[in-house]
């Protein structure tokens, strides 16, 4: 979007007899251009959906091509263009969710009531939709019901009757009481948490309890003591590594962004947390949000950035309105905003939120969603160091790295690199569920095996420990055979999985493996942006593939195809997610091999979860 946008544009909306209540949401647009995204969330909000006529109106009050403003609105799942039924169902098919029946609940909601998914009834009361995950796999199979006058409510461990028994309710005015927000479960020894130590000990909405607990020490220390060059160093020397999921040395990608030439640069953290089954950044967010500004504000000072940005996922409305309640206490306390402590140094954030498209945790992808663009990655290099927001040089990490930088700076990077394993140093944190006794969030030095994390969450639960899926839909198994093996970067790697920014999903012995890397196909079949012919065409492909042998049509020539296909798509595609997409049937061919030429040989799984002829369900 070009700049002749991004000015005041209150005037623009002067002339809107259809949507009166536009001209009050447009008022609070002072950049519109790259507001484009929270004017639409406003708009649905208010609205219901946006139909044509509305995104028309919005168009022309911005003075943008109508064409660009329906392509952002059909690019993101969390924007409706049809009008939703009253009373709107929405079924969870993350992976936790998909183990524990959510697609299968799914499916028999679809024939009992007969809207297509994603559709309305015919006498529009009721919507039924999936959800990708609402980062609440502690309550597997987890369904969200929500009616215009009443907040969403969470219903955990749902079956169809259950689900129908609170739809009639709902339907008939009374929505039974259920979750607002799914808790969180914090496991492991406290003792050993660095990014999550506050979590749980402070009130997260207020500043005074969060300054007591050392919140902004780090930051004044900063200003006060260093310089942003003994900063970056501290950094550097912490052996700091980008804890999203890649690994890049943080310290150095600090450094990047300080050299690059340019007045204004920008400071990005990473929330978006896409993964199915993660929700690690979820917590951080929720119960500890000046943790995450007060590393975005030092990161701001190190690199020479006065402006950030903190991209949150559309589905945790908490996180997003403690992160907002926090920068506003902060500034009005001088900890963020103009002449922070009364120093030069000025640095101001603001908080956008998603609309539901897994690509936007690639980068270029994210930067172009804050943009209020449509979501779809581009060529590097140039990378975003050089060439970021608006063309500037832009710092992105994400929120745990984030997290872990006052520690640092408080205890020193010989502190930190005593954590861990060599290279891998400092703590991660995970989320882990699935078939555990308790789902929850443990923090714990990198290098720990997964046995020791799994008895944390109590141990495995409906049968024997088969392996766990790390990295989400870009990761790949740990086997039985490996549960000893340091869960780090670099030892990951050797297994074929990554991971990642830290969800771990459980598997037992009862359940499918094919079927299992044929739903995290679908998911990013249908979150792939489509501008690569391998992720967009290659993704669709294998997904017909993997239905096939689940539904016991396929032979040994489709198989060996399907594996040609998985590797020509990690060669060939232009960015992480059509890369990655293959990592799960590539991983569980690897491990196991056997089950798949079961499917072949009998025409169903051992498990007893994939049925010849079964038709597979489209979320």
């Amino acid at each position: 979007m070009g700049t002749s946008v991004m000015g005041n544009n209150i005037d623009a909306a002067e002339n809107l007899p259809d949507y009166p209540e536009l001209k009050q949401l447009l008022g609070r647009t002072t950049l519109p251009g790259h507001e484009l995204i929270e004017l639409l969330h406003a708009a649905q909000q208010q609205y219901g959906h946006l139909d044509q006529p509305l995104l028309g109106q919005i168009a022309r009050s911005l003075k943008l091509p109508e064409s660009l403003v329906y392509g952002v609105a059909s690019f993101y799942h969390a924007f409706r263009l049809e009008p939703p039924g009253r009373t709107r169902c929405a079924v969870c098919t993350g992976t936790s969710c998909h183990i524990k029946g959510g697609t299968r609940l799914l499916e028999q909601l679809q024939q009992l009531l007969d809207p297509a998914c994603g559709g309305s009834s015919g006498d529009s009361r009721l919507s039924l939709e999936s959800v990708r995950c609402l980062g609440a796999c502690g309550m597997a199979p987890l369904v969200r019901i929500e009616q215009s006058s009443t907040p969403a409510r969470l219903y955990s461990q749902m079956t169809p009757d259950l689900t129908l028994n609170l739809l009639q309710s709902a339907m008939e005015g009374g929505l039974p009481p259920g979750e607002a927000l799914a808790p969180v479960r914090l496991l492991g020894p406290a003792s050993q948490r660095i990014v999550l130590a506050n979590c749980g000990a402070i009130d997260p909405d207020s500043l005074a309890s969060a300054r007591a607990a050392g919140a902004y020490t780090a930051l004044e220390q900063s200003l006060r003591r260093m310089s942003p060059d003994q900063v970056c160093g501290q950094i550097r020397d912490s052996g700091l590594r980008g804890r999203g999921g890649g690994g890049y040395p943080t310290g150095l990608k600090w450094e990047l962004v300080r050299s690059a030439p340019g007045k204004r640069k920008f400071v990005v953290a990473n929330g978006d947390e896409g993964d199915p089954g993660a929700f690690m950044d979820r917590t951080l967010m929720e119960l500890d949000p000046h943790r995450v500004l007060e590393g975005m504000a030092i990161a701001g000072f190190a690199t020479g950035a006065d402006h950030g940005f903190i991209y949150v996922r559309g589905e945790y409305p908490l996180a997003a309105r403690r992160l907002r309640a926090a920068i506003a206490e902060a500034e009005s306390a001088a900890c963020l905003g103009r002449n922070i402590f009364g120093t030069p140094f000025t640095f101001q954030v603001r908080v956008r939120i998603g609309a539901g498209a897994f690509v936007c945790g690639e980068e270029t992808a994210l930067m172009a969603s804050i943009m209020g663009r449509r979501g779809q990655p581009v060529i590097r290099p140039p990378y975003p160091a050089q060439h970021g927001l608006w063309g500037r040089p832009t710092l992105i990490n994400n929120v745990e790295t984030f997290g872990c930088v006052a520690p640092i700076i408080l205890k020193g990077a010989a502190w930190f690199s005593s954590i861990g394993t060599p290279g891998n140093n400092g703590t991660k944190v995970f989320s882990i569920s699935g078939d555990v006794t308790v789902a929850g969030v443990v923090e714990v030095p990198l290098g720990t095996p997964l046995r020791q994390i799994l008895e944390m969450a109590g141990g495995v639960t409906g049968g024997d420990f088969k392996a766990a899926q790390t990295g989400g839909a870009s990761g790949g198994c740990i086997t039985a055979e490996h549960l000893d093996i340091p869960v780090d970067y670099d030892s990951l790697t050797g297994l074929g999985t990554i991971m990642g920014s830290g969800g771990m999903i459980i598997i037992n012995d009862r359940r499918c493996m094919v079927d299992l890397a044929r739903f995290f196909m679908r998911f990013c079949q249908s979150e792939s942006c489509g501008k690569c012919t391998p992720c967009r065409a290659g993704t669709e492909q294998a997904l017909r593939l993997l239905d096939a042998l689940c539904s016991g049509e396929a032979d040994l020539e489709q198989l060996e195809r399907l594996e040609e296909l998985c590797h020509l798509m990690r060669e060939t595609s232009l960015c992480g997610l059509g890369m990655a997409a293959p990592n799960p049937v590539l991983s569980t061919l690897r491990w196991f091999r056997q089950e798949y030429l079961d499917h072949l040989r009998n025409g169903h799984c051992p498990a007893g979860v994939c049925r010849r002829g079964a038709a597979p369900c489209r979320d």
